[in-house]
């Protein structure tokens, strides 16, 4: 027996409420459009996704807020989100000891670390500042249209060594890109490096997931409906899990890479970065402060004290410890992370409980050097594509595409091509 058809037609039906499919929806409500957007989870957020667990608040996977993306400063209401920052910089463990790499224009008396002979030389400082100081002032367009190579290759010419390199970069930036190589676009290091120069990295105060549930909330009444995963595409819109139908004069699919590629046969899309989070539970916190630690050993990407940053991330009074790694762990190799987590904490790990574990199969898509930074959100008349697959992989990259895929959909619906 066939299922009924849903009501309709709609102008655009936005399949996912990840950030993209929130923004797309949520200008084209604004421009007065009939719109539904369906999410297959229990709630918005694709990625973007915060449990509650063991009276802990765990993000599904570490993720930081940066609040330099225009797109952001667009769309959220930062006061709401109450967010609390990082220490600028991180620390380094270099084998002997933590060592601190902060900007020396934010916290100038921290800067000790990158004294001559410390972290960096003399020349290896001369040419992070001239690095920094172009990413942070020129406009991000001056960047999108540099040449283009693999960062690796981009930090060798602006004249960092490849001892600062494997010291600082490659350990940093691993987390950042999820791949240990360097060989991400250097056109999207400068556009990273730029926007962690100009922003704050926070948390909020509920977690990550406040941010797509803010974005969520100021869509009309009935655009959202979750728990409901999409089959296929049609001709006259999309057909549901369900069997029911779904008529719509445009469909946006902003899904991740996997899930778009499956209702978009055909479409090309990036492979992508596996990482695992680990999250544990501390009878004391094994560091106060609120800081990035990463590993120039390669046995974690970075790890940090949750709590130190949002001590409501504990209803219990104990410490939670975030550290990610690549791709996914077996149980030898988790020991071998709370291992080296003692020692680069100078703390006993034994006790530590573990509360929660989330692997993340496309964290980010993979984006190896030369890339294009953004590809069309046109597929074919009436559908279209967006997500952080179809741009930058980052918060700002998904947002955007959103806002591309929606000015499509305005085009062609105002021009009859649809």
């Amino acid at each position: 027996m066939q299922k009924a058809t849903h009501d309709g037609p709609y102008d655009a039906v936005v399949v996912g409420a990840g950030a993209a499919g929130l923004a797309c929806a949520g200008d084209l409500c604004a421009e007065g459009l009939r719109v539904l957007l369906l999410e297959a989870g229990d709630a918005p957020g694709g990625r973007m996704r915060t449990d509650r667990v063991a009276g802990f608040t765990a993000d599904r996977g570490f993720q930081v807020f940066n609040t330099s993306y225009p797109q952001v400063k667009r769309r959220v209401e930062l006061r709401a989100l109450r967010l609390r920052p990082f220490t600028p910089g991180v620390l380094v463990d270099t084998g002997g000891g933590l060592r601190r790499f902060t900007d020396p224009s934010r916290r100038p008396k921290e800067s000790g670390d990158l004294l001559r002979g410390r972290l960096a030389s003399g020349r290896d400082l001369l040419a992070l500042s001239v690095l920094s100081a172009r990413d942070t002032l020129a406009p991000a367009s001056v960047l999108r249209r540099g040449t283009d190579g693999t960062t690796r290759e981009a930090l060798a010419a602006a004249g960092v060594s490849p001892d600062l390199v494997e010291t600082f970069f490659r350990p940093f930036l691993s987390g950042v890109f999820l791949e240990d190589r360097l060989e991400t676009s250097a056109r999207f290091f400068h556009l990273v490096w730029r926007s962690m120069l100009r922003g704050t990295l926070c948390l909020p105060a509920e977690g990550i997931g406040a941010v797509p549930a803010q974005l969520a909330a100021r869509l009309p009444r009935h655009v959202l409906r979750t728990g409901t995963p999409v089959a296929a595409l049609t001709p006259d819109g999309v057909v549901l899990a369900d069997g029911g139908e779904v008529p719509s004069r445009a469909v946006v699919v902003a899904t991740g890479q996997r899930v778009a590629a499956e209702l978009l046969p055909g479409l090309r899309v990036p492979e992508g970065r596996i990482v695992t989070t680990l999250y544990h539970a501390a009878d004391r916190p094994p560091l106060e402060e609120p800081v990035l630690v990463v590993d120039s050993r390669r046995r974690f990407l970075n790890t940090c004290v949750l709590t130190a940053v949002q001590p409501g991330f504990s209803t219990d009074g104990r410490a939670l410890v975030s550290t990610s790694v690549l791709g996914s762990p077996d149980t030898a190799e988790t020991a071998a992370v709370l291992r080296a987590l003692g020692e680069v904490y100078g703390a006993d790990t034994s006790g530590w409980e573990p509360v929660h574990r989330v692997t993340v199969t496309d964290a980010l898509p993979a984006m190896p050097g030369p890339t294009p930074l953004s590809r069309t959100v046109r597929w074919a008349p009436g559908r279209y594509v967006c997500g952080d697959h179809r741009a930058t992989g980052s918060l700002q990259g998904a947002l955007s595409s959103g806002a591309r895929a929606a000015r499509a959909v305005l085009e062609d619906l105002g021009s009859g091509a649809v």
